[in-house]
């Protein structure tokens, strides 16, 4: 799948595929230690109660959260991004639908924090228009790794021995039918030492994807990606 410079909404995943993929990927990545940190000193994936998030610590930040059903909002910033030092000022917030937490989008826009924001709702993405000529949103750099499925199995590291192959896991993430008992037994079945069952489950409790139509990706609620809100 290929997103464009700036992205176009029809670029995105569906937001069920995107928090599957996402979401896996935060799974497998909890541990009590990073839950223990402020969110401004978390990097990787992750799931809490504001939603998915991802950072890398340097060029790029995301979050997805789900705002009740069938709507999703997807915003972060990618160092790439044109938007925020675009002159005249590009109004990310455009045409947006109301439900957006606008109180927490407004704050990253003045703080020069925000690099793009794409919303859902009845069936499709939309953002707000952008000027000819801008060059990218980061919405490439950001998400195209969780826009082929290649890619995301390319990202998850089993480790030696593992039981469960990564199309297993995330067949069942996208299916939304990764249970506990296939996480335990992942854990129980590899010869890898890092592995935190305890918060693996709690975070699979957070994304919902143990059971077809949960309830994971919440709202907004006040916790904040990393790298720039607590």
């Amino acid at each position: 799948m290929t997103i464009h410079r700036p992205g176009l909404p029809g670029d995105l995943p569906g937001p069920e595929l995107l928090r599957a993929r996402w979401g896996l990927l935060a799974i497998l990545e909890a541990s009590a230690e990073e839950e223990s940190l402020p969110s401004v000193h978390r990097t990787g994936h992750w799931a809490d109660g504001g939603g998915l998030h991802l950072d890398d610590c340097g060029c790029t930040w995301w979050t997805l959260a789900r705002m009740g059903e069938g709507r999703f909002v997807l915003y972060g910033e990618d160092e790439s991004s044109d938007v925020k030092w675009h002159k005249p000022a590009i109004d990310m917030l455009a045409g947006a639908p109301g439900w957006l937490p606008f109180d927490r989008l407004r704050d990253l826009i003045e703080g020069y924090e925000l690099g793009c924001v794409y919303w859902y709702e009845n069936g499709a993405w939309a953002r707000a228009p952008y000027p000819e000529g801008l060059g990218d949103d980061g919405l490439d750099c950001g998400m195209s790794r969780f826009a082929d499925r290649a890619d995301v199995l390319d990202a998850i590291d089993l480790g030696e021995g593992a039981g469960i192959d990564p199309e297993t896991l995330l067949d069942g993430a996208e299916r939304g039918e990764l249970t506990a008992e296939l996480v335990e037994s992942l854990v129980s079945g590899s010869a890898y030492d890092h592995w935190d069952l305890p918060a693996m489950l709690r975070a699979l409790s957070l994304t919902g994807l143990s059971e077809r139509g949960g309830e994971g990706v919440s709202s907004v609620d006040g916790s904040s990606h990393a790298g720039q809100v607590s």
